[in-house]
This record gives C-alpha cells, structure tokens and sequence, in this order.
C-alpha cells in the first residue's frame, strides 16, 4: 500500500486464504502433461445440424492461435468460427470447437503439431462463448514429496466449504502489471490501439476489485455468510436476488445452497447497497476508484465462492496428483493456492489468449 492506496499488482499475499495450516508446497507446469484440463460441456452435439463440432486435444498451443490456423487452412471466416471456452498453452487441454458443416470433407487436410482431432459430429446450432459447464482439472505437484495426505485434507475441506473464487494470476500477466496498464485505460492515459487488448487489460482492474472484496469478506468472517444488500446467487438455479434479512438468509449461505456475488463494475451493473455497499465502497476506496471509471465496460457479477467437484489426491514419488472440477470462468490456482499455500502460478504465465469467459464484462 503506497499512499493509502492499495497497490495494482497481482499478489496472493494480498489475497486472505480460507483454510488454515501449513501447505504442502511444491512447483507446477513443468511439463506440459502436469497441468491437463478437459471441458466439461454444456451439452454435446446432437448429431445433426449446419454445424460441425470437433472435439480437439492441443499441447503447446492457445486456443486463439488454433483457431486461427483452422480458419486460415480451412477458409472459415473468424465469426464463423464457435468455441465456449479459451484454453492456455501452458497444459495439454481438451476442448469443443464449431465450425460450418460444410468444411467436413477439407478436414482431414488441416494439420498442426501438438493438435489431434478426437470425434467430430453435426450439431444445430454454433458453438458460443461460455456455453460450458466447467472444466476438469488433472494437475501434477512435484517437489513435494509425502505431502498427499495433506493435500487430499485440504481438497476435503475445500469441497465442503468451498473455495474463493479469485480471478487467478493469469489474468493479470507476467509480474501481474496488466491491471496498471489497465487503469491507463479507463482514464484515457494510454496509448494502446488494439480494441481486444484495451478490453482485456480493463477486465483485469474489474478483476482486482473483485479480489479485493472477496479477500475483505475473508478477513472479517463473512465468506460462508450474507450482508444486508448483498446479491446472492442460489447454486442449483443460478437465480440471483438481493438480501433484505441477512439473518434469515445466512443458514442458507451456510449449507453451501447461495453465496453473495461481487460486482464487477460497469454501466449495467449497479453497486451493491447497505452492508455490502458499505464494504463494496471500502474496496473501491482501497484502489482510490469510483464505479463510473468502469462506464466502457458493460458490467456483470460473479460468485464469491465455488465448489469444486470430484475432488482426489493421488501420491507419487516425488509429490501428488490433484483432480476437481470446478464451474465456468473459475480459476484452478484458486484451489492450488488453498493446497499449496504458495504464489502459484504468478511468475511466468500471462493468460496468452488476452480473453476470458468474462470479457464481455
């Protein structure tokens, strides 16, 4: 904190963590086999249709640059193009992907190392963005050897908790500067040009405050609980409503049923009022920000708190396997943090794809 004012750049230190103890340590990514994700989608194709859906493995490849060599060697047209979700290439990831049926019989021609075809079938309809349920993660911790029990611990404790749901180190690049340049933006202070790039770096600094009061919200108790004006989310219909009667309300927070929601600011999103507004503000106020900077972006909410699924911790030699499953657009170094107790992630891996399930927001 420089000033009174809380600084921009990405740290997990900054970031109050839910489960207590020591963490297991350990380093991630050091191949590309240890950190694997597979889409959990939304729905699977139906078998006919104008659409051609393929089922895709990469290694060592963005998602963006993937699409770009199909539509490049197949000649399809960008909006033509239908992904749900945008994968890193720091892991071996399995994913969807849409194009017009009528490239099929020129498939068999597109070739790119560290890219294999799984299935293909016809649907109805493209393939939009977020049209996933979530993803599975399979990641390897080396360098912590005898360390399972622990992790398994905690993953327990995690599911039935669940776990902060912070927009993780990838979204705020190498040394976690793009909320900085970011804020440049939305003042009218940089000299940036690209649309796409100028609307990710924004995302980060709607990404940094949200942490900020997800991280307040654990500092003072309140991360199973609800605040009077919060905007709480029920978990098994994804109905949002506001909390008039926090007491009333908190059991059901309790039992894992609905969580609060933090703001992400913007023009069609409006701030949360009473309690909650009143700690809203303070982390608004933590980063010297008003919500009418955000009046470019368009605005959204996200939950507090996810719980991963499936959860397993399996031993080896020289540390542990992890698996969950966590819902769309939530962050699996959140969870490795919590395991961990470590800066994962922080020091080499920008989200390359300079997208997310949220940059609409």
């Amino acid at each position: 904190m420089v000033g009174g004012i809380v600084s921009l750049v990405f740290e997990w230190s900054a970031l109050s963590a839910l489960t207590a103890g020591p963490g297991t340590g350990g380093t991630l990514r050091r191949e590309p086999g240890d950190f694997r994700v597979e889409e959990v989608p939304a729905y699977l194709p139906g078998g006919e249709g104008e659409h051609l859906y393929l089922h895709l493995e990469k290694t060592g490849h963005t998602t963006a640059h993937v699409l770009r060599e199909l539509g490049t060697q197949l000649g399809v047209r960008d909006r033509d193009i239908g992904v749900a979700g945008l994968k890193d290439r720091h892991a071996v990831t399995r994913q969807w992907i849409s194009l017009p049926a009528k490239v099929e019989a020129r498939l068999a021609d597109f070739q790119l190392d560290g890219v294999q075809v799984l299935e293909t079938a016809r649907h109805s309809n493209k393939l939009g963005l977020g049209h996933l349920r979530g993803n599975r993660f399979v990641v390897r911790v080396r360098g912590a050897p005898g360390q399972h029990a622990q992790a398994a611990a905690v993953l327990a404790e995690l599911g039935h908790l669940g776990v902060p749901n912070y927009f993780g180190p990838q979204r705020f690049g190498v040394g976690g500067l793009n909320a900085e340049e970011g804020l440049r933006v939305l003042r009218g202070e940089s000299r940036l040009k690209d649309p796409r790039v100028r609307r990710f770096l924004t995302t980060s600094v709607q990404s940094m405050l949200f942490n900020r009061f997800l991280s307040l919200r654990l500092e003072r108790g309140l991360f199973a609980s609800l605040l009077a004006g919060d905007m709480a989310k029920k978990h098994d219909t994804g109905g949002v409503f506001l909390v008039e009667d926090a007491a009333a309300e908190s059991p059901r927070a309790a039992r894992g049923e609905v969580s609060a929601t933090g703001t992400l600011f913007g023009r069609k999103t409006r701030p949360l009022t009473l309690d909650a507004g009143a700690l809203e503000a303070e982390a608004l106020a933590d980063f010297g920000l008003t919500p009418e900077v955000f009046s470019s972006r368009r605005g959204d909410r996200r939950l507090t708190r996810v719980f991963p699924e499936s959860g397993l911790v399996t031993p080896e030699e020289d540390g542990f396997t992890v698996a969950f499953t966590l819902p769309k657009g939530s962050f699996a170094t959140s969870v490795l943090r919590e395991i961990m107790k470590s800066d994962v992630d922080t020091s080499a891996l920008p989200e390359d794809d300079a997208a997310s399930e949220e940059d609409d927001a």
